[in-house]
């Protein structure tokens, strides 16, 4: 079967040439798509969708009533067209890859910090404004905390890994000791 994000794409790069070109500014349909994906993760969802008993129009009932932003007829054409071809499993896929060409296209990108401890705003705002200068580019952060880095942060942007965690710095001297 292909990967996810191969099948996935298309579909995203549709959704987001209609939200580009409808009335409702990005952040809309980013939010729109954004909690459909949420709710195609949702295992309930999948199997309902997957059901051979349960027809299309019902599927897209139930997952029309489940959002709760306000839906126009693109996403109502894009969902039918979803669960025609069976592809309702996609929608997580989908809203990541809808959030990377908006971020693309608006010259972001999101971020993910693991801390080895809580960090207050301040510090927050201090890492992100330091990486954004860095990665010149406006980023969005999410912030976590794994007591296992020891210490320090670990940063992802997309496939850049800055790794500043005791744990990566010792694993180094493991290797080098053992080398």
């Amino acid at each position: 079967m292909a990967e996810l994000a191969t099948v996935a794409r298309p579909y995203a790069e549709a959704l987001f040439r209609v939200a580009q070109a409808g009335k409702e500014n990005l952040a809309v349909w980013s939010d729109l798509v954004s909690e459909l994906a949420q709710i195609g993760a949702h295992p309930e969802v999948q199997a309902f969708a997957r059901n051979p008993n349960v027809s299309g129009a019902d599927v897209a009932a139930a997952i029309l009533a489940l959002v709760k932003s306000p839906v126009n007829a693109e996403v109502k054409n894009f969902l039918a067209m979803l669960i025609e071809n069976d592809r309702v499993t996609l929608l997580p896929e989908i809203g990541a890859q809808f959030q990377v060409l908006k971020n693309n296209h608006e010259g972001a990108a999101d971020v993910s910090i693991v801390s080895a401890f809580e960090m207050t705003a301040e510090q927050q705002a201090a890492l992100v404004a330091t990486l954004e200068k860095k990665f010149a580019r406006k980023l969005h952060p999410q912030v976590s905390v794994d007591p296992s880095l020891i210490g320090g942060v670990r940063v992802v942007v997309g496939d850049q890994i800055l790794d500043t965690s005791v744990r990566a710095k010792l694993q180094q001297m493991r290797v080098a000791l053992t080398a």
